[in-house]
């Protein structure tokens, strides 16, 4: 008997069955790492309030200039209404992690290539954003008195944010680029590529009704948006659009070539 007839007829135990759970498991833990990671690095470069009030205002003289709508004027309708300030605090609260994470944990057991090329293009997103945070300190236009918006969260509740001058867990003078948008708009990129239909196009909802909810709750100006796109554009033109091997055990998801991300790669479809 062949050793292909032997591997063939092995049976499959528990553990093995188990495996492809582990290290989907492994790869969310690795992509939550990276966020806190980010959280943390942003700790390191807080407390430049007077620069980041100072660029909150020139960003949004620049945006009267660029006659860009007022965030103010998308903001009432929340204010007016208190299930919709309370629906987009959530949104904003909620929604951004889990909905990256379990993306990334579907694509990483159906469409492995598109994973890395995703799990990729988050991480040097992230990396660009905490850059440009350490050298464009700016507060939020909820902080920016000459907004005249209010913070949301504080008033309406749910909040991720304490008092600024108080909050010890966050760095609140990191609003450009906004990485809420920039993670929907990474992963609803990767959906759109993956699934077949003309539905799929439904999945770019997602960073369209992130960035409305992060300009409502006044925690981004448009511009915060419109960088992190731009930026996501530059890695996406940055990365090369094959990925290497990747080391693994037979059955891995994750053991892709670069042939795994040609035009024929499956996509599902959605109907």
């Amino acid at each position: 008997m062949g050793i292909a007839e032997l591997t063939a007829s092995r049976p499959v135990t528990p553990d093995r069955r188990a495996a492809p759970a582990r290290r989907a498991v492994r790869e969310l833990l690795l992509v939550a790492t990276l966020f806190l990671l980010y959280k943390g690095a942003r700790m390191v470069v807080a407390g430049r309030v007077s620069s980041a009030l100072a660029n909150g205002e020139s960003v949004w003289r620049l945006e009267r200039l660029l006659r860009l709508p007022d965030e103010a004027v998308v903001q009432h309708p929340v204010l007016s209404h208190t299930l919709l300030a309370h629906l987009a605090n959530g949104y904003y609260a909620y929604v951004h992690f889990p909905a990256t994470a379990l993306t990334l944990v579907w694509l990483y057991l159906r469409h492995p290539a598109r994973y890395l090329r995703t799990r990729r293009t988050l991480a040097v997103l992230t990396a660009a954003a905490l850059a440009v945070h350490v050298v464009v300190p700016l507060a939020p236009p909820r902080l920016t008195a000459l907004t005249t918006m209010v913070d949301t969260g504080s008033r309406y509740g749910p909040s991720v944010y304490g008092p600024p001058d108080t909050d010890a867990l966050s760095n609140q003078y990191a609003a450009m680029p906004s990485l809420h948008v920039g993670w929907a708009l990474a992963v609803a990129v990767a959906l759109v590529a993956v699934t077949r239909g003309r539905l799929r196009w439904l999945w770019l909802t997602h960073p369209l009704v992130t960035m409305l909810v992060v300009v409502a709750t006044g925690n981004h100006y448009w511009l915060d948006a419109v960088v992190a796109a731009a930026m996501l554009g530059v890695v996406h033109l940055a990365l090369p659009a094959s990925v290497p091997p990747v080391a693994g055990r037979p059955g891995d998801p994750a053991a892709t070539t670069a042939r795994d991300v040609s035009p024929r790669e499956p996509r599902t479809r959605v109907r």
